[in-house]
């Protein structure tokens, strides 16, 4: 059997992790090398700060200290690779308060590595760049990590809410998932309160306290058809509106939850709906393209309120006096 050296030392490892104590001589046989070298490999995993405790020499045994147990770190190429895009990408969830962690985790990552798979992905993470979208709505990690906690030991939590007509409640939910759509994390389940099934956005929650009272969640729930079965219902106006530039153009500054971006001639068809008109009137002239409107008749109506705002800024912007 032939060895590479260091394939040597990491198979003394898991044999150390297999057996309760290991003898040299045992060692020896399985990696077919001298008593001698088998200590020089203990004396490695030792300098590797490895608890490997034992006596050297012909008939010793070895065993790792008490409790000791290192977890497997050997990844493939896309395992590494998909690591590496995972916590770059963790900011795209709004979870900018993990950032310091990502950071010593692609660090540990990169020590665990061969130098060819360390070079490949520190190339990655050079040659890759992520857009920050606008859309995503920064979380408490902290908060979010004590909400899985009820998830997982399913018991009820106690958080204050505002509502998205600003209404402050106090509410009992049995949560049954958390879920990110859109930039956006929340978490569905069983509201006391409104004795039905709700959705709550984590950026609304104000405070969360996880209860002793258990519960039983339902084995077929799809928080997700939830989130999209809610949204609707608020969001009344179906819009249509032509904009003159190309859909790559505008993916990343244009929403797509419940938003359909369709090339059409020299520009693009948006088609979606919306709740709040006169946001997504000024939304519309802050893109700095030209565009026109199919559809619902309210909006061309915001445009004229918008319009009249404006009038009324510029004049009352001339009567005032320059400051020195």
């Amino acid at each position: 059997m032939t060895y590479d050296p260091s394939l040597r030392v990491l198979t003394v490892l898991e044999l150390l992790q297999a057996h309760e104590t290991v003898t040299g001589a045992e060692l020896a046989r399985t990696l077919e090398v001298s008593p001698r070298t088998v200590q020089r490999y203990i004396m490695r995993l030792q300098d590797l700060g490895i608890p490997v405790e034992g006596k050297r020499g012909v008939g010793g045994a070895y065993r790792l200290k008490a409790g000791f147990r290192l977890p497997p770190l050997m990844f493939t190429g896309d395992e590494a690779l998909s690591l590496a895009l995972g916590l770059l990408a963790l900011q795209q969830l709004g979870l900018s308060d993990l950032t310091p962690a990502a950071g010593a985790a692609r660090a540990k990552l990169a020590r665990t590595l061969p130098a060819a798979l360390r070079d490949t992905v520190q190339a990655l993470e050079e040659a890759v760049q992520f857009d920050a979208s606008p859309w995503v709505v920064n979380t408490d990690a902290g908060l979010l990590q004590r909400m899985l906690q009820a998830v997982r030991e399913h018991h009820t939590a106690r958080l204050g809410y505002t509502s998205h007509r600003r209404e402050a409640t106090e509410r009992r939910v049995d949560i049954y998932r958390v879920l990110h759509v859109d930039g956006r994390w929340y978490a569905a389940g069983l509201c006391h309160l409104r004795a039905s099934l709700r959705v709550f956005r984590l950026d609304r929650i104000a405070s969360f306290e996880v209860l002793d009272d258990a519960f039983e969640p339902p084995t077929d729930f799809d928080a997700l058809a939830l989130v999209r079965r809610e949204q609707p219902q608020r969001k009344a106006y179906e819009v249509s509106v032509w904009l003159a530039a190309p859909p790559a153009e505008l993916r990343g500054q244009v929403s797509m939850w419940y938003t359909d971006l369709c090339a059409e001639g020299a520009g693009t068809r948006l088609r979606g709906k919306r709740e709040h008109l006169s946001s997504f009137a000024a939304f519309l002239l802050g893109l700095g393209v030209d565009f026109q409107i199919e559809s619902p008749p309210e909006l061309r109506a915001e445009f004229g309120k918008l319009a009249a705002r404006c009038a009324a800024a510029q004049e009352g912007s001339s009567g005032l006096r320059s400051i020195p």
